[in-house]
């Protein structure tokens, strides 16, 4: 459990993890697709991105834990993130194709709708590096028919370049069946020649259909692709010189409109980032104050605060992070009094805390300033006295803005993100541009230890209900048991295993994902009005 390890040790585990994801399907796959002349997803994208620039990498945890029956998938069998091509931000899906040969697992269709999602939101241009073998059949029931299945990137691929955003796809190795749709519904393809291949169906499968004998060359190689079918664009000898025909191309892209959110000249912060791993503790029931967390993020370590003195338990904030202008709303863990003089658990939020946090989202909308939101909340109050209160209603203000706000939206889950909690404060089911976990997250309907002591009082009652009584050593051996299930699925790399984030990150990266993600953001025009519709007071 995270309270057991302090920060630096919970980031060595990310680290090592993460170097280990890399690996893709392992040493032996990678030195296979070098004997072939090919580069790996990682290597190509290396390649292809602005020298010593950032790549904001999303969905790199996906799949951990998962398909273990199938031998794993590392990262869902893509690669895919943020990226500076020529100078300009880019979204790269590459197939992993020393991952059961680059095949289409279920996660690696989500994982590519997440990819496309945010290029549609921001109108960033969308490389794809092609190398798959297509849908990993023993698992294609869950994969191919429903809306967030595989056909649906499909779908993606013609609305996007019906919206105007630019889909450059390489086919770099295996590109089959369904599969095969995905480069040529891009604006437009390229291929290597002797790696790259494209057919509806291979040739074994052409061999027993219509009994005919082809090559893989002739079925749907480079040259007969660009010389006599015409469905691709241009071929080139390798990877390199393929990726570097798509620089050129992104060279010359246009410049894209501005959102005009206000930036200004970037200021460090005054407080090290490093000393967030001191400020924040692994001990999820310990209070602490969120606000020096902040200061080591936002420019010059300035927050102004919005209604400092009212729901203390939610701080709100205008700042600046690398020149933009933000909105910050945070759980502040500290005990707080209220202005009736009760003192307030933090990590709660209270109905004047909601009522804040409205309208300061509502505050941001019409300044057209972007929202980050940092977790760490238990949920709402409960109990009479809140119900009273209306503590049911003051949430629904809150979420309602958060449904209806229209300015991009950023959340970073830095503790517990628990229940209606989650909701509030813009957790993945809200739509935030971009969404990450720092090692000490932990995401749930509540605590480990809140829903063990539920769930056993539950199957208690259901024992008894039958005539069975259980012994103190079996009632806590249950206890345990349930415990122990509850608190893997709180991990981080649980939610980032489903892609309920986008990854886990070092707190010290926040600074640069912000700027990223709101640069982004700042290519797509708000269209909509800010409306919240019909609100309770």
């Amino acid at each position: 459990m995270t309270s057991q390890k302090t920060l630096p040790q919970l980031l060595e585990k990310l680290n090592e993890k993460y170097e280990q994801v890399k690996l893709g399907g392992g040493v032996k796959k990678i030195e296979a697709q070098h004997k072939k002349g090919k580069l790996t997803a990682r290597e190509r994208i290396s390649y292809l991105i602005d020298a010593d620039s950032y790549f904001v990498e999303i969905g790199a945890f996906v799949a951990d834990g998962m398909y273990e029956e199938e031998g794993g998938c590392p990262s869902g069998g893509v690669v895919a993130g943020i990226g500076y091509v020529t100078g300009k931000q880019c979204v790269i899906v590459a197939n992993d194709a020393t991952v059961k040969a680059g095949a289409w697992f279920p996660i690696a269709a989500k994982k590519n709708l997440r990819a496309q999602e945010i290029a549609m939101e921001n109108r960033l241009p969308v490389i794809y590096l092609v190398d798959s073998a297509g849908v990993y059949l023993p698992l294609q029931a869950e994969v191919f028919a429903d809306k967030e299945h595989f056909g649906r990137i499909f779908r993606n691929n013609a609305q996007m370049s019906a919206m105007g955003i630019i889909q450059i796809a390489a086919i770099m190795g295996s590109c089959v069946a369904g599969g095969a749709y995905l480069p040529i519904m891009s604006d437009e393809a390229f291929i290597v020649e002797g790696t790259g291949s494209l057919f509806l169906a291979g040739p074994y499968l052409v061999k027993s259909s219509v009994g005919e004998d082809a090559d893989t060359e002739s079925l749907g190689g480079a040259t007969m692709h660009c010389e006599i079918s015409g469905v691709t664009d241009n071929k080139f000898p390798d990877d390199k010189s393929c990726l570097d025909a798509i620089k050129r191309h992104i060279d010359k892209i246009g410049n894209p409109l501005s959102a005009g959110f206000n930036r200004k000249t970037a200021v460090a912060p005054i407080r090290n980032a490093e000393e967030i791993y001191t400020l924040l503790p692994t001990d999820r029931l310990k209070p602490y104050d969120v606000k020096p967390i902040l200061e080591c993020i936002v420019d010059n370590s300035e927050l102004d605060e919005y209604k400092p003195d009212y729901g203390k338990t939610l701080i709100c904030a205008y700042a600046r992070v690398d020149g933009w202008a933000v909105g910050i709303v945070a759980n502040q863990r500290k005990i707080v009094k209220s202005g009736k003089g009760e003192m307030q658990m933090g990590g709660v939020i209270y109905g004047e805390s909601a009522d804040k946090a409205a309208r300061f989202i509502m505050n941001c909308n019409q300044k057209k300033i972007p929202l980050l939101f940092f977790h760490d909340v238990t949920g709402f109050m409960v109990g009479s006295r809140a119900e009273q209160g209306g503590i049911t209603k003051d949430g629904a203000k809150m979420v309602n803005a958060v449904a209806n706000s229209v300015v991009p939206k950023f959340t970073f889950i830095i503790g517990n993100s628990y229940g209606a909690g989650n909701y509030a404060m813009c957790g993945k089911a809200y739509d935030p541009r971009l969404i990450f976990a720092w090692p000490t997250a932990q995401m749930a309907v509540m605590s480990g230890a809140t829903a063990a002591k539920t769930l056993l009082q539950v199957q208690t009652a259901t024992l008894k209900a039958r005539g069975e009584v259980l012994t103190e050593a079996a009632e806590k051996e249950l206890l345990d048991q349930i415990t122990d299930r509850y608190n893997q699925e709180l991990s981080p790399y649980y939610a980032a295993a489903r892609l309920w984030v986008d990854g886990i990150i070092d707190p010290v990266e926040t600074r640069r994902i912000i700027s990223v993600g709101i640069e982004a953001a700042d290519q797509s025009p708000i269209e909509k009005q800010f409306n919240v519709g019909v609100i309770q007071v």
